[in-house]
């Protein structure tokens, strides 16, 4: 194998590394036109955030609103009764359940009367064999009375004849009032509603062992229903003198009672006086039993400051509004804020405790206010 010259070799190695320099320069070149472009174009301005709603607000200031005592209280049936047993037996039928509509006189449970059953047949034998008695002494009163006149028997006969039919007389009273007696034991086996009204509970099961006085129903009219309250008996003087007693229904309505009486004397233990609040057939339709409301009695004016109860937030435990506030930017915003809520005083307001002063300006709406970019309405 021959030789090759040594400037073959060095002439092959230059080719190879000419793409490699020409490929360097290449994106030298690029890059420094990249460089040059990005230095003559005009500065990026910073992207404006996107307006939100306006949302009106208000300006906070201490109102005049009623000063007094807001206690808790529930909705109550005037005419609410325990259906107890009057005989004992087991329970045979119990036709209702809760929350059952009945008719005034409808059997709503039944004892097991076997035994009264039995006593009121007795009676009315009794009543027959009593009967038949009478009728007998009767016609042999009559007759002896007869031959009295006649002359045929003497004095002693007819007085004897008369004590007999008095006897049976009285015979059949005792046996008519027997017979009734069973009729009303026999009775006090069947459970009867004693108005239209709805069963409130039940206290017994078909099957059940009854004893006399022990319930078995509730049952409530829904008209007329009641407002009742037990006030402390150290402001006892307060609701007295109350100018006006105001009921929140569950509802949200505050409504005046058409007539409001005071027991006279207070719970020894608890040391509250209880107070009835009637409600009219109006206020008190569609009313449930048992439900909270609410009872304030208003002796007079205070200034207090309050907020609209529609700029209230409420998460779970965390009562806040929207409070209008500027921005990093110098514009109008809201921001948030916690406040301690105090009474509420209708269409007033509710009244802050702590987390606002006068002056504040909250927004009426705090769902928008809570947009991104909200900013007040201007006024």
């Amino acid at each position: 194998m021959s030789a090759r010259p040594s400037h073959i070799f060095a002439l092959a190695s230059d080719q190879r590394l000419f793409p490699a320099r020409r490929r360097l320069a290449a994106a030298l070149g690029l890059g420094t036109l990249v460089a040059a472009t990005w230095l003559t174009l005009p500065p990026a301005r910073a992207q404006a955030p996107a307006a939100g709603p306006e949302v009106p607000v208000l300006a906070l200031g201490e109102r005049a609103v009623g000063a007094g005592l807001q206690i808790d209280g529930s909705l109550q049936a005037v005419r609410q009764t325990v259906l107890s047993a009057q005989a004992s037996g087991r329970i045979a039928s119990l036709s209702v359940k809760a929350g059952d509509r009945v008719k005034a006189g409808q059997v709503l449970a039944v004892i097991d009367d076997r035994a009264t059953q039995a006593g009121v047949a007795q009676a009315q034998a009794g009543v027959a064999q009593a009967e038949a008695n009478l009728a007998n002494a009767r016609a042999a009163f009559e007759r002896t009375q007869a031959l009295r006149a006649q002359g045929f028997v003497a004095q002693a006969a007819l007085d004897g004849a008369q004590a007999q039919f008095r006897a049976a007389e009285a015979g059949a009273a005792a046996a008519r009032a027997g017979q009734t007696q069973a009729s009303v034991a026999q009775g006090f086996t069947r459970l009867t509603a004693p108005y239209d009204g709805w069963v409130l509970a039940t206290h017994a099961e078909a099957g059940s062992l009854a004893m006399p006085g022990s319930p078995v129903l509730t049952v409530y009219a829904p008209q007329p229903i009641r407002a009742v309250v037990f006030v402390p008996a150290s402001q006892q003087s307060l609701a007295s003198q109350a100018q006006r007693v105001e009921v929140r229904l569950p509802d949200g309505r505050w409504v005046q009672p058409v007539a409001r009486t005071a027991l006279p004397a207070a719970d020894p233990v608890s040391q509250t006086v209880e107070w009835r609040l009637d409600l009219s057939a109006a206020d008190g339709a569609n009313q449930v039993p048992g439900r909270q409301v609410q009872v304030r009695f208003v002796g007079g004016e205070a200034q207090r400051l309050v907020v609209p109860a529609s700029a209230l937030l409420r998460r779970g435990e965390l009562t806040a509004v929207y409070v209008a506030t500027p921005r990093a930017d110098g514009a109008q915003g809201f921001g948030l804020r916690a406040v301690r809520t105090g009474a509420s005083h209708g269409e007033a307001g509710v009244e802050v405790l702590s987390g606002l002063k006068a002056g504040d300006r909250v927004a009426l709406d705090p769902v928008r206010a809570g947009i991104a970019g909200a900013r007040p309405a201007a006024q």
